[in-house]
């Protein structure tokens, strides 16, 4: 590898470190660690899996220039708390945060996108859309016109914002997904693999179906 690449540090070893990995080929950019809350094997036999933080903290106290690494989480599915947590952890450490844009994504010129975003291969960003820190736009999914993705939400593999749809933070849009104009999905509600949104969601539901229905609602004060 050529070492005049930026070093960039990942939280999270498993799917999404990979589809991070293949989003920075051809890039300035290149993966040196891995760091993950579970025992999990390395998808790459010359880069160990550090496990948790005092990991973490032993191997930053190792390098000779910590403020030129580059950092993101690693971390997909409705665990957008975790990865706005891991956004300021790094942050707070003196890393600089790694947005993540796929070389096949399309991006509008007049779209906001916001601090650690991921938009992954053929992702499409449309325009005036606001895209909120460490949102996931996964592979070829639509976040279409005036739509506004909140804070630590992921849209999932193909999954269609139609204009102006709020998603509140740390929402899931399963695979599949769509979302019909102007709808609201509420903030940590979760929208199931293939369904068809006709009305606002609530905060904190799984939706699922066609038209989409609730199928469970989170305990008070459960995540």
């Amino acid at each position: 590898m050529d070492d005049t690449r930026h070093a960039v540090v990942l939280w999270g070893a498993t799917g999404q470190a990979k589809v991070i990995d293949e989003a920075l080929r051809g890039t300035s950019f290149k993966i040196v660690a891995l760091f993950d809350n579970r025992p999990v094997p390395s998808f790459w036999e010359h880069i160990p899996v550090g496990y948790g933080v005092e990991a973490f903290e032993q191997w930053l106290s190792r390098q000779v220039n910590p403020r030129e690494i580059y950092a993101a989480p690693a971390i997909g599915g409705a665990n957008g708390k975790d990865r706005l947590y891991f956004l300021d952890f790094f942050a707070e450490r003196g890393l600089r945060i790694l947005a993540v844009r796929h070389r096949s994504a399309f991006v509008a010129e007049d779209a906001h996108i916001g601090e650690g975003c991921q938009i992954l291969a053929r992702a499409a960003i449309c325009a005036c859309a606001r895209i909120g820190r460490a949102v996931i736009a996964n592979t070829a999914s639509c976040i279409e016109h005036d739509c506004v993705v909140e804070d630590g939400a992921h849209i999932g593999p193909g999954a269609i914002l139609a204009g102006e749809v709020y998603v509140g933070g740390n929402a899931f849009i399963g695979t599949g997904a769509v979302v019909l104009p102007r709808i609201s999905i509420g903030k940590n509600a979760v929208v199931g693999a293939g369904a068809v949104v006709t009305r606002d969601v609530p905060d904190g539901v799984t939706v699922i179906g066609s038209p989409a229905r609730i199928y469970l609602k989170r305990k008070k004060g459960k995540m």
